[in-house]
C-alpha cells in the first residue's frame, strides 16, 4: 500500500496543512485510497459541523434577546389593538336582544 506521502496526490502546505488533489472518480491508485479519502471528507464534515454548532452557541444570547424584544413588541401591538376586538361574544352585538323572540 503507498502511503498519501509518497503519492503525486499529496502536497504539504507552508504552515503543515496537507493537501490532497486526488479525485475518487478518476484519479485514486489503490483501493485504500478510497477508504482515506473517505475518511479525509467525514473528518471535513465534522470540523465544519463543529464550527457551525460553536457558533450556533455564541449567536443564543443574542437570538434568546432578539426573540424576548419581538415577543415584548407583538405583545405592545395587540394590546394597542385590543379596542379594535371585543374580549366577550355579548359586547359583540350591543343591539343581540337578550329577551328572546317577541310575539306581536
Amino acid at each position: 500500500m503507498i502511503q498519501c506521502s509518497d503519492c503525486e496526490h499529496f502536497a504539504r502546505g507552508p504552515h503543515g496543512q496537507l493537501r490532497f488533489t486526488c479525485d475518487p472518480f478518476s484519479n485514486v491508485r489503490e483501493p485504500e485510497c478510497l477508504v482515506k479519502w473517505q475518511l479525509i471528507k467525514i473528518d471535513m464534515m465534522v470540523r465544519a459541523y463543529q464550527v457551525t454548532a460553536e457558533m450556533y452557541k455564541r449567536m443564543a444570547p443574542l437570538q434568546e434577546k432578539i426573540f424576548r424584544h419581538m415577543e415584548s413588541e407583538i405583545d405592545d401591538i395587540d394590546e394597542a389593538e385590543s379596542w379594535k376586538h371585543p374580549d366577550d361574544e355579548d359586547d359583540a352585538d350591543p343591539f343581540k336582544d337578550d329577551d328572546g323572540p317577541t310575539d306581536v
